[in-house]
């Protein structure tokens, strides 16, 4: 009851829910034109009629034609139409409306919002947005003419990875376009886009370098503060950013409703110690907020945060009494009106999320808190000991900090997991220590801002003090991720599937193979490093491993063991086979040092070593040789039988040319096998009919990669293998796949699609 009374108190809950279910109505089943006439329809209704239900049903009708009409009609998916979907040549001029990104090899990736494109020697007028990537001098502002490949952004290749192709459509981008030289684009003119961003940049670069000063020997903790007090987080190692991410405490370096929120209390502290009054005091706040989001990128966070306060801040303005939901409610009726996208955004869900959890659970959690530090309630008070008045004080803040933290905790749970396979207990405590010095850390940070135009000296003094501020955060942050089941990740929930699993990742040239069975979870090669964090870690965790039981290493190929030191770091496999043939790969040299050095054992594993991967599958090395000798790593890659489940059989042959083909045809080995995993061998030749024939494989998993051009696979192959009622999945088309064994059957299933082949009796 006390709920439907304060209904009517608090309108834009009903204003929120009927956009939302526009939204989702519409991101279903979008319909443009009965959008419109329904919220024509309804808008005489809701005038003719004042009624509640009818305001409700017209805005669920108005939210449901806008997002039918972005979704259907908007620049982006009119120009997806023209295009197709295969790669077109074109020519686009526009302007750069996003911060570009630098990669280590210096290609800059932006958002470009066309203004015509030339096609087929046509010119035409367009106003869709590309992500485009060129190897030149860009700035946010610039006007460009780029020539370049326009084809549709690319879905996720493996499972676990981030869905780009998602993400941009979300926000209205559908193609990339790819530049290939430098001189097939040219600068047009500087200085164009908006002003206020131009100014927030340059903003921006001066307070890094302002935070910078006394810290150049510090790079990580400058970059610590420059991502709490800044949001730039760029610069942060990925080490100590995970570490966040175990801990909770990763909100921190994103600029949303916490670091919002310190920024108002403190300027509200300088405007009450000025004496401001009140309505001039939020006049100057708020614009602050929105220059500070401006700062910080404008990114969807940061606005959000900066729009939730401001309509907090409106409503003491016009002196009217503050309602949290309905202040809630009504930031996220906002956000919704500028973007309908935004409901599908995880840092939507989660702001509104954690924030709706505070507001209904941190108070009667505080209550139920206080309970444990509340005297006798027919005491007197001023019989009441100083000892128990002391307790109640401490406990009382500390019991307000542990009910926030657990309400949030709550409020995210739910998302974090799909999105993050992610399980923080420690947060609770980690959040408790951690945000109360961030507190400082930004406070500090803004003074050091403030000061550096006057008295530069000043602003060292404070940066130093943020120094042993940052150093304490990351200690309390490494400490608490080090807490026995503080964190463990955990994989989305889904039909229980056969109990023995692999899938073989696309990691273009090199190759990463996970095995799983009821009691094991070994890696098979790992990949380059560069594709670690954004394919094998995020694999992983998806799947919710905590912990490897084995990493095999077939050769020294920096395609295929490059990530090997970080997948030590970061999954502390208890077992590691490698290959005791020596090679004159420097990453395999300098990773058998660090072995060494870290006093981890090396199983050397030679043709006849065996060894287990669970009781449910066995491994038997059948190259190389000990005495084999190469000059090239690829003839020397190990090359094993997998025998699951005491049935299946599957070849690994990794990047094994046909030298290495021919010698195990002659030592009369028995290659039959059901399925076959292949790499490329550094001169395209590898697979030959003969040895094909001698494994009769039902299936062969096999790596194209389009780089370099001789490791693609030919036509002519392709077709041999086909015409052997072989199915070939080749990952430039499949992506990943996943291989699921039975008892009495198994099955090969593409990330990409194609359907899943099921094994047939032989």
């Amino acid at each position: 009851m006390k709920l439907l009374e304060s209904l009517p108190r608090q309108p834009f809950i009903g204003v929120a829910c009927a956009a939302i279910a526009g939204i989702l109505l519409a991101d279903n089943a979008p319909h443009p034109a009965l959008g419109a006439i329904g919220a024509a329809a309804l808008a005489i209704a809701a005038l003719v009629r004042r009624s509640s239900l009818v305001t409700h049903v017209f805005v669920l009708a108005s939210f449901y034609c806008v997002h039918s009409f972005r979704e259907s009609s908007s620049p982006a998916v009119q120009l997806a139409q023209e295009l197709g979907p295969e790669p077109v040549a074109l020519a686009a001029r526009g302007v750069v409306v996003s911060e570009p990104r630098l990669s280590a090899r210096g290609t800059a990736t932006f958002q470009l919002r066309t203004r015509s494109i030339t096609k087929d020697g046509q010119l035409r007028s367009c106003d869709a947005t590309l992500l485009a990537r060129w190897r030149g001098d860009v700035r946010y502002g610039d006007e460009l003419q780029l020539f370049g490949v326009a084809s549709p952004v690319e879905p996720p290749r493996n499972p676990g990875e981030f869905d780009m192709r998602a993400y941009l459509a979300r926000r209205d981008i559908r193609h990339e376009l790819f530049v290939r030289y430098p001189e097939n684009g040219k600068v047009l003119s500087r200085g164009g886009g908006n002003r206020v961003m131009h100014a927030a940049q340059a903003s921006r670069k001066w307070m890094q370098d302002a935070l910078a000063r006394g810290l150049e020997d510090s790079p990580d903790l400058h970059s610590l503060i420059s991502g709490m007090v800044l949001g730039v987080r760029d610069e942060t190692p990925d080490e100590i950013e995970e570490q966040f991410q175990q801990t909770g405490t990763l909100h921190l370096f994103a600029v949303s409703g916490l670091n919002v929120a310190i920024v108002a209390h403190l300027l509200w502290i300088v405007a009450t110690t000025m004496r401001i009054p009140r309505r001039w005091a939020i006049g100057l706040i708020i614009p602050a907020l929105f220059f500070y989001a401006a700062v910080t990128g404008l990114n969807p966070s940061s606005v959000r945060a900066a729009l939730m306060a401001a309509v907090v801040l409106g409503g003491f303005f016009v002196d009217r009494k503050v309602v949290a939901g309905n202040t809630v409610a009504a930031a996220a009726a906002l956000v919704l009106c500028y973007d309908t996208n935004q409901l599908f955004s995880i840092g939507f869900q989660l702001s509104f999320a954690v924030v709706i959890a505070i507001v209904w659970v941190a108070d009667p959690l505080l209550k139920w808190l206080m309970r444990w530090c509340e005297p006798d309630p027919f005491l007197p008070r001023s019989l009441v000991s100083g000892a128990h008045k002391i307790w109640e004080r401490s406990w009382g803040g500390a019991a307000r900090g542990l009910s926030v933290s657990l309400a949030a905790w709550c409020g995210s749970l739910l998302l974090i997991l799909p999105y993050f396979h992610l399980v923080t207990p420690v947060s609770l405590l980690a959040n408790l220590v951690v945000v109360p010095l961030a507190f400082f850390v930004l406070a500090v940070g803004l003074m050091s801002l403030l000061v550096a135009p006057l008295a530069p000296w000043i602003a060292v003094v404070f940066n130093n003090a943020n120094w042993s501020l940052a150093s304490a955060i990351l200690a309390s942050v490494g400490l608490f991720a080090r807490v026995p089941a503080g964190h463990f990740y955990v994989a989305r929930p889904h039909w229980p599937t056969g109990p023995v699993e692999m899938t073989a990742l696309d990691v273009g040239p090199g190759a990463a193979v996970h095995f799983r069975s009821r009691a094991a979870d070994w890696l098979l090669d790992c990949g380059p490093e560069r594709d670690f964090k954004r394919t094998v870690r995020s694999y992983l965790r998806s799947r919710g491993v905590n912990g490897l039981d084995g990493l095999l290493l077939t050769h020294g190929d920096s395609m295929h063991i490059g990530a090997a030191a970080s997948v030590l770091r970061t999954f502390r496999p208890a077992r590691l086979i490698d290959t005791p043939v020596p090679d004159r790969s420097r990453i395999h040299q300098a990773l058998i040092v660090q072995l060494s050095e870290q006093r981890i054992a090396r199983q050397l594993c030679a043709a006849g070593g065996e060894f287990d991967f669970g009781r449910d599958a066995t491994a038997r090395v059948i190259f190389p040789p000990p005495s084999q000798r190469a000059r090239a790593a690829d003839d020397q890659t190990m090359v094993a039988q997998l025998l699951l489940r005491n049935r299946w059989r599957v070849l690994l042959m990794s990047d094994s040319g046909e030298a290495t083909e021919r010698l195990l045809l002659a030592s009369g080995e028995d290659l039959r096998s059901d399925i076959l995993i292949k790499g490329q061998h550094h001169s395209g030749r590898s697979g030959s009919a003969h040895f094909i024939d001698a494994v009769q494989p039902q299936v062969i998993v096999a790596s194209s990669p389009r780089f370099p051009e001789n490791e693609r696979l030919k036509a002519d192959w392709a077709e041999m293998v086909t015409a052997r009622g072989i199915k070939l999945l080749r990952q430039d088309e499949t992506g990943a796949v996943t291989l699921r064994f039975h008892r009495d059957r198994w099955e090969a299933i593409p990330h990409l699609g194609g359907g899943t082949f099921r094994s047939t009796s032989r």
